[in-house]
């Protein structure tokens, strides 16, 4: 699961990796992203180029009768991603780039505490999440735009933490999962070799508590 991610890096920053041609959306950094905030993702546009855009993270599927389903849908398992309904048709369709420089999950160390850590790569530069997008419309015809996480096997790093992983993608893979050349295959665990993990403060376990002293590992 990915419940809880970071953006605080500069947008230069992510223009450079992602290569997104879009106008630069201002963004303030975030330092404890949490389900039905607006996040950043990158997806192609009709033209073929890319775009960055903000979309609640939760995706609610075009059919849905109410967008609380969102809630419940903030992650999609790789290997349902083909076939769950809330899923499917963006999977074929719509897919994206979840704009990251790091995320949380907690370690169980036993039936009453858990201990937060925050993964990054090692050298500190954003990242993508894959992901996948929808639009949605209410009662009163507004359009909400909305976005999920796709979660897999964790690495060797990731592993002593949780038994489940955001999928990341490296550059290279950006354009075969965008184009949709590629299917689930290309969804595999990134290199453990290439990140790093450090314990932080319990107070990123709540949503109110968001400042760059979040970030910083935790003091022995």
């Amino acid at each position: 699961m990915c419940g809880r991610y970071t953006f605080t890096s500069p947008e230069e920053a992510a223009r450079a990796i992602f290569g997104y041609v879009s106008p630069p959306l201002n963004l303030r950094p975030n330092y404890n992203v949490a389900p039905t905030h607006d996040v950043p993702i990158v997806r192609n546009r009709a033209d073929g180029k890319r775009e960055m855009v903000q979309m609640r993270w939760g995706l609610i599927p075009f059919w849905a009768k109410d967008e609380k389903i969102g809630y419940s849908t903030i992650n999609a398992r790789v290997e349902a991603v083909e076939s769950k309904p809330a899923f499917r048709a963006a999977f074929k369709a719509r897919r994206c780039l979840v704009v990251a420089d790091g995320f949380y999950e907690w370690k169980k160390l036993d039936a009453k505490t858990k201990q937060p850590y925050r993964i990054t790569l090692k050298d500190g530069k954003p990242f993508g999440f894959a992901g996948l997008w929808e639009t949605w419309k209410n009662k009163d015809g507004e359009k909400i735009e909305s976005c999920t996480i796709i979660t897999g096997e964790p690495n060797e790093l990731v592993a002593k933490i949780h038994d489940r992983m955001a999928v990341i993608l490296p550059p290279e893979k950006f354009d075969a999962w965008l184009s949709g050349a590629a299917g689930k295959e290309i969804l595999t665990p990134f290199p453990a070799s290439k990140m790093r993990a450090y314990e932080v403060d319990l107070r990123v376990g709540n949503v109110r508590n968001n400042d760059a002293a979040l970030l910083e590992p935790l003091k022995s």
